[in-house]
């Protein structure tokens, strides 16, 4: 499955903030890269700014254009806001959820434990990051990966509680997903109206 595998700094310094997590060149450098990033600002036309926070959530989350789609074709299609239930849709991803378990640094590392049949979800191996967690699961680390050094210092002081939706067992080094996080609960810096606005069009 193709992934961005490009320079990560310059698309975080391209939106302003750390989306992949903290970064030391961004916080020397807080303007978009290139010759004129440091140049006065040109103003932003009102489909720009829709397309860049599309472009931020789809880097965050590290998922593609078709994927992205066929999520909010998704999330359009169900109860709900569209924006918040996308962003739901989202954070139940198994590479998403491994990361806000604490089993992996970044969702980078995260998807990469996945793909290489790390973790287990109702004590089965899942080996696809993509796979949509239904709340009541169980999302594990495979009892010979337990003592992977990735997971072993991603773990190492970890706050479980900051994430309400989920639930973590350190002896078993497993979580639950109690249920699909509220908005409020999750922490990105994403406008989803914004997006709905783009896709609306």
């Amino acid at each position: 499955m193709a992934r961005y595998i490009g320079p990560k700094t310059k698309i975080a310094r391209k939106f302003g903030e750390p989306i992949f997590g903290p970064d030391k060149v961004l916080s020397k450098k807080n303007y978009p890269p290139g010759q004129h990033g440091n140049a006065r600002k040109r103003k932003t036309s009102e489909y720009g700014i829709q397309l860049r926070e599309k472009q931020k959530a789809k880097y965050t989350y590290g998922v593609l254009e078709k994927q992205f789609r066929n999520l909010f074709d998704k999330a359009a299609r169900s109860r709900g806001i569209t924006g918040e239930v996308l962003l739901q849709l989202l954070e139940a991803r198994l590479d998403n959820l491994v990361f806000r378990l604490g089993i992996a640094p970044t969702r980078a590392a995260a998807r990469q434990l996945v793909s290489h049949r790390h973790i287990t979800v109702d004590g089965k191996v899942v080996n696809i990051p993509s796979y949509s967690v239904k709340p009541g699961q169980i999302i594990g680390v495979r009892e010979r990966s337990k003592s992977l050094e990735v997971v072993v210092g991603a773990l190492a002081g970890f706050n479980h509680s900051k994430y309400p939706w989920i639930e973590w067992d350190q002896p078993s080094l497993s979580g639950k997903l109690l249920h699909l996080p509220e908005r409020t609960d999750i922490p990105e810096n994403i406008k989803e109206q914004l997006i709905v606005e783009l896709y609306s069009k």
